[in-house]
């Protein structure tokens, strides 16, 4: 006994290894299991004579047909079952146990010499309770040995049923999409739209099409950034079209086991052909369309059988007519060209930043459930934050919401969508400087980026200066409004570029015109790197100067896709001096005019910085006319101003 239940407890385990042996070894196993169990009860269910508790003295035959004849014998209980008689002596207190005499085959002499003595005779059995215990001791060991039985039989059915089930996929099927979005609720990407609104219409109205001879693309692949609602257009699809609507990601098909994610393609085509037409969603399907056989170790077996079966299913043999299927990614350079050629995606819709245009109607959309102030003007916000995505202008309505929350207000005010907007851009606020000198320090150097961005004439606008300290090591910062044109078209001029290098070098320039050079920081350390990017730019890959009209420098960090490692130079050691030589030239150049300025606007400085420290937070409207004091404004800032 002892040395079976520690088996019995290692074979309970959820990795034990009667569920790991075959079938018949499994049940070879739990038989024993129950035979052995069965046993227990009668090495355990002592008979209840045994189980009695005994006396401290015991009566012999003879000694019971002595005290009754004397008459010392009271009550006399006779177990005909036990062959036990219970003898109560006139002697004994009440509470004390009875005498166990053992009784003969026959009792007749001992029966008739009780009953001369008139000694009080009651016949009891004990077969009523002994068969109850009985019963009770079977029941405790085939309850849990039933209850063990159903635990294996369980898990043997859910691992074959795994088993089975491993090569089956594991999209998100619906008869009709209701996720609660309609192309009303997507704003900001009209263009993408359009086109995808002939995909609901072809699932639709199907003979729009074919009666003059056109048919729908098989695949549309949405392309763009993160956070621009690539995700948010499948939904709107989803709800709109009324069809069936397969959803995955592109990580779900691959598994540690080669095959698994092309039988996963095959079944997902095989119910999508069953339920066609319809709509199959890919997301991140770059996860699973990678460039085969690319790359540092060559490609992975799993990836590449599960894009081979997913490019026959496409426009394989056998067409998958009414099957519309829609991917998305980020990252359309990584794909495999098979997977871009007509007849798989023969779409591609760039779902790119919004325009102000397209913000403005995207912080409508998002406005819809928030409490704002009639005082906040969305045009304002929507001019305020070029470069942001749909989804960075939802979380910049969602920070306002909370910061008002957070103050106990009823609305959003102008004051909390300009932190939201500082806090998405620079970091989180945190408790002003006290150190007077380390304060004056950072003021004349964020004094200095304000003003030459003030004054230069193709620099962005200023939008405000402050002190207040930012999370991630920021003291102070001076914040433009990107110019919106160039966001949008990508383009910039060489005049542009030596004023942003001009303004990124104005905080050094104070440093040394205010402090001397012994008493520069390096609090101009990220400045000195952009303006080394820029201006490498502008002579290696943008030809703006007499190094000659040369793209001399190709960046391509794809060496997983069987590309070049890194930067690749296309110059001799001789050029790469010329270059060097000519950053250097840009770079002094610009930080001479940054000294000058700052230089012939000393009184203008001081002042500012003074009013900065009080205030330590200057608005950009507020900053220029102070300015206008004491020095013409450009033609922008001009403009600006009135």
């Amino acid at each position: 006994m002892e040395k079976f239940e520690p088996n019995i407890q290692q074979n309970i385990k959820p990795n034990n290894l009667l569920i790991k042996q075959k079938p018949s070894k499994r049940l070879a196993l739990t038989g024993m299991l129950a035979a052995s169990l069965m046993m227990l009860p009668g090495m355990l269910g002592v008979s209840p004579a045994m189980a009695q508790q005994k006396n401290d003295r015991e009566l012999s035959y003879s000694e019971l047909i002595k005290k009754a004849q004397s008459g010392e014998v009271k009550k006399v209980e006779l177990d005909e079952t036990e062959q036990i008689a219970r003898v109560f002596l006139k002697s004994q207190k009440p509470d004390a146990q009875p005498l166990q005499v053992r009784l003969l085959n026959q009792n007749s002499e001992l029966i008739g010499k009780l009953r001369q003595s008139k000694v009080d005779i009651e016949p009891v059995s004990s077969a009523n309770s002994r068969a109850a215990f009985g019963l009770l001791i079977n029941l405790m060991w085939i309850l849990p040995l039933v209850a063990l039985m159903l635990l294996f039989l369980r898990r043997s059915s859910n691992a074959s049923s795994q088993a089975m089930n491993f090569g089956k996929t594991r999209a998100r099927f619906q008869i009709e999409a209701k996720t609660g979005i309609k192309f009303d609720d997507v704003a900001g990407i009209e263009e993408a739209k359009e086109e995808l609104q002939e995909v609901v219409t072809f699932l639709k109205q199907p003979e729009k099409f074919t009666a003059v001879g056109a048919r729908i693309p098989k695949g549309v692949l949405l392309v763009g950034p993160p956070g621009t609602g690539k995700t948010l257009l499948a939904k709107a699809i989803a709800g709109e079209a009324a069809v069936p609507f397969f959803s995955i990601s592109g990580s779900e098909f691959v598994e540690m086991f080669v095959g698994v994610g092309a039988s996963r393609v095959r079944d997902l085509f095989k119910k999508a052909k069953d339920n066609a037409p319809c709509l199959i969603f890919i997301d991140e399907i770059d996860a699973v369309g990678r460039q085969r056989g690319a790359g540092i170790g060559g490609g992975n077996d799993e990836r590449e059988q599960t894009l081979n079966q997913l490019l026959t299913e496409m426009d394989g043999f056998e067409g998958n007519n009414g099957i519309i299927i829609i991917a998305a990614t980020n990252r359309p350079d990584v794909l495999d060209a098979a997977l871009l050629r007509p007849g798989r995606f023969d779409r591609q819709i760039i779902v790119d930043a919004p325009d102000r245009k397209g913000r403005l109607a995207i912080l409508q959309v998002h406005s819809r459930n928030k409490k704002i102030d009639p005082s906040v003007s969305l045009e304002v916000i929507a001019r305020r934050t070029p470069g942001f995505t749909g989804a960075d202008l939802a979380n910049l309505l969602n920070e306002a919401a909370i910061l008002t929350a957070r103050r106990r207000k009823e609305a959003i005010t102008p004051l909390e969508i300009d932190d939201a907007i500082d806090r998405l851009t620079i970091g989180l606020t945190l408790n002003p400087l006290m150190d007077s000198k380390k304060k004056r320090l950072i003021a004349y150097h964020e004094v200095g980026h304000a003003l030459l961005a003030t004054l230069l004439p193709h620099s962005d606008s200023l939008n405000k200066v402050t002190i207040i300290p930012r999370s991630g090591g920021i003291g102070g910062f001076s914040q433009q409004i990107p110019n919106e044109q160039v966001i949008d078209s990508g383009l910039n001029t060489r005049a542009r570029m030596k004023d942003d290098i001009t303004v990124t070098l104005g905080g050094k320039a104070t440093e040394v015109e205010v402090f001397g050079e012994a008493e520069v920081t390096n609090g101009a350390v990220s400045d000195l790197k952009a303006v080394t990017n820029i201006a490498r730019k502008m002579v290696t890959v943008y030809g703006m100067t007499d190094v000659g009209l040369l793209a001399l420098e190709s960046h391509n960090q794809d060496v997983f896709l069987g590309r070049d490692w890194g930067t690749r130079n296309e110059y001799s050691e001789e050029m790469a001096i010329k270059i060097d030589r000519k950053v250097r030239e840009i770079a002094n150049e610009c930080y001479q005019i940054a000294r000058n300025i700052i230089r012939e606007n000393r009184t203008l400085v001081d002042r500012l910085v003074d009013l900065l420290i009080e205030q330590e937070t200057i608005e950009g409207e507020q900053f220029r006319q102070i300015v206008a004091e004491y020095t013409p404004l450009p033609e922008k800032e001009l403009a600006k101003s009135n």
